[in-house]
Order: structure tokens, then C-alpha cells, then sequence
């Protein structure tokens, strides 16, 4: 078998919407064994690259350069040299203002084999983000791309009069470039716009004409990076405008999920506009499993099973798979609390009989509630650390009651460290999904550093914990699931948008 040759893959990042990248980027990134990345890449496309890959930080700013240009190349020559994958990770597309040209001579010249792998360059992805589209029967067939870093090296007098101009790191000198262009005969009413962090949920976009906007730039001080845009097609803005105009644009919400479990509420919330800010204070770990084990052994003697989360089930099936009994030894009821714990089960094909309405203990003891207890045989496996009124409840109907720790959480090494770090942001919300998210981030930085910050709970066992550790309760889910959670940040939000703020409870 011929193996595929070690390259340098000189790589477009996109314009900072991470979910932008291509899908042979992806790909590529998941291979790599050495990335040398730019300030413009996002940090969520690092997270792609296998846990052993070398992250080499050569970023530029307009104050401070961590690698000149030509030690970049010489990177790029010395990792491809040593027969390992090497992604050059640059922000937009790599041969459009992005110096790609200049490495892919650096390698060519050293005999390194190289692949360049276009990105969506920023005005692309700026032009669909903010509703300006570069191009427009009725308004151009012109676009001209241009750097403004140095504006007298730019001949105005033909890129002044492109019917659709877009200035790459022309920010700092935009009172100077539109100075120029309207002495070139450029009307000074033309419209104009600047982009900073173009496609990201930090989106800041200021428009006004070429006669105002510096003006108007200097007074919201807007810094690099940032584009220019002008010309008519600007005025579309108004109408096409469909990012900023999501539910949560602008807003910084914070998610204390455990790291594996986080990504679908991280999803929809970045998908509905929100800025996310993943901050993990729970870490789901094993645990003691000497009673689950025993319990296991003893499957077909339970007349019900009853699991209260999704690491629950996941810890109670993976003990099973290494045991001598499986799933044809159950033969009693299972229970589930909520729609998730439900879906785990199902994963696995196992028929849940009884599910909760009211997803927390107390909904799951109202459905056996017309169930005969008195001598049945229960078994629970559930967090080390759990509320007790769904054992003792059923104990005091007479079931016997056999509780076995599945799994433990957490607090993450470094916890207050980085919450400190996060909450450093000002985020607008904070949610939690469990009790233990909010005692590990009450505990890790104290409750005062939540005050002034909305705060989302899943449901009223979790509202409890931030009502003991004094953090005020802004918003609770009305059906106690992410999806509701969700549903209670976005009623709230909208509800601050179109009139006095209010508290939403359940």
C-alpha cells in the first residue's frame, strides 16, 4: 500500500465563524501533527486537531508580531522537513492578502511538498453576515479588493472609483483613505460601512457614508481588525440583514456543563446568535463501581430499574457490557426522569415503560404512583452525591430500595482559575443544568461574582441551590430540560428587547 506523503498544507481558516471552514480543512486538521496558526484563526478549529499535535501561535497584530514573515517560512520549511503533517492555519483565505503566496515560494524552493486549501476569505463571509452583497445587478459588476495599510502606495485614481471597494487593514487610516477617495471625485454621500469581527456573534458593524464614517468610527472606537466596504450595495444592509437580527445577537451567555455533554446546548444557543463561553464546572468521573457490579449480578431480581441522567445509563451499560449478564437478564420496568435519560435507554434499544412528566424525583414518584411498592425490589444508580427523597419515598412505601453509585462529579483542576477567566468577559447569563454546576461555581470564585449577571436554571431543584448560595434567579426553565432552558433565555431576551425587563419563572 502506498501511504499518502507529509505535506504542508497551507490552510484558509475562514473569517471567524468556525462552522465556515471547509470540510478538507477539517479533515486535514484532524491529522495534523504540527499547526502554526494565526490571531484571526478561532480557537475552536485548535480543538479539531488530535490531543498530541504541536499549536504554534505565529499571529500578527498592527503593535506586536509573535514570528516576521520570513521566520514563519523557515517553520514551515523546518516542520515539513521533518516528515510530519503541517497545517499553516490562516485566518480568511491564504492567497488573498494572507502572504500564502510568499510560503508556498518558501516551500517550493526548499522541495517541500505543499497543498493550498482556500478558505472563505472576511469580505465574503462580512458580505453575508451583514446583508451586503458585493455584487448586485442593479447596483455593480465591479468589485475591487485592496489593502489600506499603506495608503500612498495605492493609485486612487482607479481603485478610488470601483463601483464596490472593499479595503483590507485599512482601519486605522480610514480618515485618510476616504479623504483621498473623495478628491479622486468620489461623492462623498456614497455609503460606506466598517466590519469588526465580521461572522462572529461579537459582530460590530458601523455605517454611514464616506464623508461620515470615520467619524462615526472614531466616536464607537472601533479598532483592527475591521473592513471597509463602500459603495451603493451598502444601503442593502437594511433590508438583507439577517445575522444581527437572530434572537440573542450580542449576547454572552455562559454554559458550566460538563465538556462532553455541553455541545448541544452550546449549538443552539450559538445558533440562535449568541456568543457562547464554555466554561466546565462539573467533570463526570466513574467512581467506586464494587456495588454497581454486585448489582448487575443480580439483574433479574428487580422489578424496576430507574435511572435519573444520561451518565447514569451510559456508567450502568458500560459495566454491564464487561460483566457475564446482559441485557436479556432485565426483567423489570425502567424508569427514566426525563426525555434525555429516556433517549439513552433507547440508544441502546431498551423500551422505557415509565417516564416522568415533571422531569425531576418528585414528577418520577408521581408516575409510580399508581404502581403496588410494598415488597418490590428497586434499583437506582445514580450520581455518588444525589438528592434522596426519590429512595426514601419509595422505601416508605414499602419497596426495597438498592441505590449504587454509577458515577461521581467533579470540580476540573483549575476550576476558579479559569471561571475567573471566563467570567472576566462580563458575559450577560449564566446557565445551569444541575445543582452540582451551581455549588462547583459558587464555591470555586464565590456567589458574589455572579451578582449582576443573569442567571438560567434548568428547573426548581437547581433554582434551590442558587437560592441557598444567595445568587438571584433570572430566569427558570418552564419544562425542566435544555430545550426549556433555552426556551426561557429567548422569552426573556425577547422580552428585554421589546419592553421593560421581567423575570420569567415556571
Amino acid at each position: 500500500m502506498i501511504r499518502p506523503r507529509h505535506k504542508v498544507y497551507l490552510v484558509g481558516a475562514g473569517p471567524g465563524d468556525p462552522e465556515l471552514i471547509t470540510l478538507k480543512a477539517k479533515r486535514l486538521l484532524a491529522q495534523a501533527d504540527v499547526i502554526l496558526y494565526d490571531h484571526l484563526a478561532s480557537d475552536d478549529l485548535l480543538d479539531l486537531a488530535p490531543p498530541g499535535a504541536q499549536r504554534i501561535y505565529v499571529g500578527k497584530k498592527r503593535a506586536h508580531h509573535s514570528a516576521s514573515q520570513e521566520e514563519i517560512c523557515a517553520m514551515l520549511v523546518e516542520y515539513g522537513s521533518q516528515g510530519v503533517n503541517v497545517v499553516r492555519l490562516k485566518g480568511g483565505d491564504p492567497y488573498l492578502f494572507g502572504r500564502g503566496g510568499e510560503e508556498a515560494e518558501a516551500l517550493y524552493q526548499a522541495g517541500i511538498p505543499f497543498e493550498v486549501v482556500p478558505g472563505v476569505t472576511s469580505p465574503l463571509g462580512i458580505a453575508a453576515y451583514t446583508g451586503v452583497p458585493l455584487t448586485h445587478r442593479d447596483h455593480t459588476s465591479v468589485v475591487t479588493f485592496v489593502t489600506g495599510h499603506d495608503v500612498e502606495r495605492i493609485d486612487w485614481t482607479k481603485v478610488g472609483a470601483a463601483e464596490t471597494l472593499v479595503v483590507f487593514m485599512g482601519i486605522t487610516h480610514l480618515a485618510q483613505i476616504a479623504a483621498r477617495i473623495i478628491e479622486e471625485g468620489r461623492d462623498p454621500a456614497t455609503p460606506a460601512m466598517v466590519v469588526r469581527w465580521g461572522t462572529r456573534p461579537d459582530q460590530e458593524v458601523v455605517t454611514g457614508t464616506l464623508a461620515t464614517l470615520p467619524e462615526l468610527v472614531r466616536e464607537r472606537g472601533i479598532k483592527p481588525p475591521a473592513t471597509i466596504v463602500i459603495g451603493e450595495v451598502v444601503q442593502l444592509r437594511e433590508r438583507l440583514s439577517w445575522f444581527e437580527r437572530l434572537p440573542l445577537f450580542g449576547l454572552k451567555i455562559v454554559v458550566t456543563r460538563a465538556r462532553q455533554q455541553a455541545s448541544t446546548l452550546s449549538s443552539q444557543l450559538t445558533e440562535l446568535g449568541a456568543k457562547v463561553l464554555e466554561l466546565p464546572v462539573i467533570e463526570i468521573q466513574p467512581g467506586d463501581s464494587t456495588a454497581l457490579d454486585a448489582a448487575i449480578l443480580r439483574l433479574e431480581s428487580y422489578d424496576f430499574l430507574i435511572f435519573t441522567s444520561v451518565n447514569g445509563v451510559e456508567r450502568f451499560l458500560e459495566r454491564l457490557d464487561v460483566s457475564p449478564r446482559d441485557l436479556r437478564n432485565i426483567r423489570g420496568l425502567i424508569c427514566a426522569i426525563g426525555p434525555a435519560t429516556r433517549d439513552a435507554l433507547e440508544r441502546f434499544h431498551l423500551k422505557v415503560d415509565i417516564v416522568a412528566k415533571e422531569y425531576v424525583a418528585e414528577g418520577l414518584l408521581a408516575a409510580l404512583a399508581g404502581h403496588e411498592m410494598r415488597g418490590r425490589r428497586i434499583l437506582i444508580a445514580r450520581a455518588a452525591v444525589a438528592r434522596d427523597v426519590l429512595p426514601d419515598t419509595l422505601r416508605a412505601r414499602g419497596a426495597e430500595v438498592e441505590v449504587v453509585e454509577a458515577y461521581r462529579t467533579v470540580p476540573p483542576e483549575g476550576l476558579a482559575e479559569r471561571a475567573r477567566e471566563v467570567l472576566g468577559h462580563n458575559p450577560d447569563w449564566v446557565t445551569f443544568t444541575s445543582s452540582s454546576t451551581v455549588r462547583n461555581l459558587a464555591e470555586a470564585v464565590g456567589p458574589q461574582a455572579l451578582h449582576g449577571i443573569k442567571t438560567a436554571s434548568i428547573g426548581p431543584v437547581t433554582s434551590g441551590t442558587l437560592d441557598h448560595y444567595g445568587i438571584p434567579l433570572t430566569v427558570q426553565a418552564t419544562e425542566y430540560t435544555v430545550q426549556g432552558l433555552i426556551d426561557a433565555i429567548l422569552s426573556a431576551a425577547i422580552s428585554a428587547s421589546t419592553g421593560p425587563s421581567s423575570t420569567i419563572g415556571t
